[in-house]
């Protein structure tokens, strides 16, 4: 009996392993703030990004400026402004502050919010640009309207039972990856075998970390695919890879614990058997 019940509490860290993970990531990565922040904070040198929000500022800045006939010459220098924007440090404030500002819209929205969508007030962020252009000598700059511009960042067709999923999560946060510890000492603790116990559990780690992976491969091919045609993919897949950077690092991790600990375990059977 002690024998099958260690067993079981090892097969189980396969399916623990990876729903503890998702639960602290969901709770203390995507839910706190400087965090998400941290995580989205290198995407501001991505090429394929700094290429979706030039074109996707260029668009909404050139909007709000009438310039007759020279419409078009204002975009074209709007573009090239924007790309040398881009690599400076105020961008990369500027987008630090756009992260800070869709995590707390995001956040509300699956806390506390209601209705189907997620918006964003875009006027510090179109402030920040503004000052930028007008200290550049860019012509119309000082025309931009810096107002209470409200975009929708997300639209589901039912939050409310995401709202759910996430408000569980956060509940198994940390006491989910505490249940997976517990579980992985008790596998060892009941066992006949403690040599034999710690071959099984470090496996059974081991196995918790490549289900993570392949998780996080799957749900990274469902989520592009299902993005509408007008999304540019490149960036994406930036976007996704460094919001499960956490969940990548962490399978790595416990894949290499799970590991030693079992490699560990059966080298020393194996040398107390040598004469």
């Amino acid at each position: 009996m002690r024998t099958f019940l260690s067993a079981a509490l090892a097969a189980l860290l396969v399916l623990l392993v990876p729903l503890s993970a998702v639960a602290y990531w969901a709770d203390r990565e995507l839910g706190d703030v400087d965090r998400y922040t941290a995580a989205m904070s290198p995407l501001a040198e991505d090429p394929a990004v700094q290429q979706v929000v030039v074109t996707q500022a260029t668009r909404a800045i050139s909007a709000q400026i009438d310039a007759g006939p020279f419409q078009g010459g204002v975009e074209t220098l709007l573009g090239e402004a924007l790309e040398s924007f881009t690599g400076t440090d105020a961008y990369r404030t500027a987008w630090d502050a756009a992260n800070h500002a869709a995590h707390a819209a995001f956040l509300k929205a699956l806390t506390t919010g209601h209705g189907d969508a997620v918006t964003l007030d875009l006027a510090p962020v179109v402030e920040r640009i503004k000052g930028e252009l007008v200290t550049g000598g860019v012509p119309f700059a000082d025309r931009i309207p810096v107002t209470h511009t409200e975009i929708k960042v997300m639209e589901y067709d039912d939050l409310g039972a995401l709202r759910k999923v996430f408000h569980m999560l956060q509940i198994a946060g940390i006491w989910l990856p505490l249940l997976t510890l517990v579980v992985a000492v008790a596998a060892v603790a009941v066992a006949v075998s403690r040599r034999r116990a710690l071959v099984a559990t470090g496996l059974g780690l081991a196995a918790g970390a490549l289900l993570l992976m392949a998780a996080v491969l799957v749900c990274r091919r469902i989520v592009l695919d299902d993005l509408p045609a007008d999304i540019d993919r490149p960036a994406a897949e930036a976007v996704y890879d460094a919001l499960t950077a956490f969940l990548r690092t962490t399978a790595w991790i416990v894949l290499a614990l799970g590991l030693a600990a079992a490699l560990g375990a059966w080298l020393t059977g194996r040398l107390r058997r040598t004469p």
